[in-house]
């Protein structure tokens, strides 16, 4: 899960307004890659987000390096890619997680999986990269070694123990298996037009997703026993 956007901020913080749910999900905040000098970032963001493709050879000669100092600076093209794809999708997450503080339990887990994948459906130049380059996209935003899958699996691990700990959830699963679970359910429902010729279906997404977590909430379970 991906998306959005496009002004790169150098900042060091989780992101402006942000408050301390963010920092836990994501340690790192919403700042540029460390390992990625700024103005190789920037001009990478601006190419993806216009709907270009991410040449190595037009990078180089826009930012006026030579290839071979891009590569030793940066790594080759997929790895650029990742660290870009990555950040747009920790900006995004932090939004989402901010936008529903005010929630607990399985409705703030829903809100905001149900936003990201609202807003990775209708992002544009991460859909003209799907169609150009399907092959890398899904490797580079399903991939058991991107950075994205891995990003967003720890990412939800730590908003479900937030939860947890905070007595507002029980699932009657470990929460590294739940958040597999959430994503794979994810990422099969928003890339189903390239992993299976289906059109996406969001809505039903988030009901399969919001179905299983209020199935396994055993706070969930008392609370309707109790209304029984």
């Amino acid at each position: 899960m991906t998306s959005a956007p496009q002004a790169v901020s150098t900042g060091t913080g989780a992101g402006t307004g942000t408050g301390d749910d963010v920092r836990i999900v994501l340690p790192a905040g919403t700042r540029v890659p460390a390992l990625v000098p700024p103005e190789i970032f920037a001009a990478a963001v601006d190419t993806f987000v216009a709907g270009q493709r991410l040449d190595m050879r037009s990078l180089a000669r826009r930012i006026g390096v030579a290839r071979a100092t891009l590569y030793r600076r940066v790594g080759n093209r997929e790895q650029l890619l990742d660290q870009v794809l990555w950040w747009r999708a920790r900006r995004l997450l932090a939004d989402h997680v901010q936008a529903s503080a005010d929630l607990a339990g399985t409705a703030r887990l829903s809100a905001v999986i149900g936003g990201v994948l609202h807003a990775v459906a209708a992002d544009g130049p991460l859909h003209v990269f799907l169609e150009a380059d399907p092959e890398t996209a899904l490797r580079l935003l399903t991939g058991a070694r991107s950075t994205v899958h891995k990003g967003m699996a720890a990412a939800l691990e730590s908003l479900i123990d937030l939860d947890r700990a905070r007595g507002s959830f029980d699932a009657s699963l470990d929460t590294r298996t739940l958040a597999y679970a959430i994503l794979r359910v994810s990422e099969g429902f928003l890339y189903s037009d390239v992993i299976a010729d289906r059109v996406p279906d969001i809505g039903r997404a988030v009901t399969v997703i919001d179905a299983l977590l209020r199935g396994l909430d055993l706070a969930n379970r008392a609370t309707i026993r109790d209304r029984s």
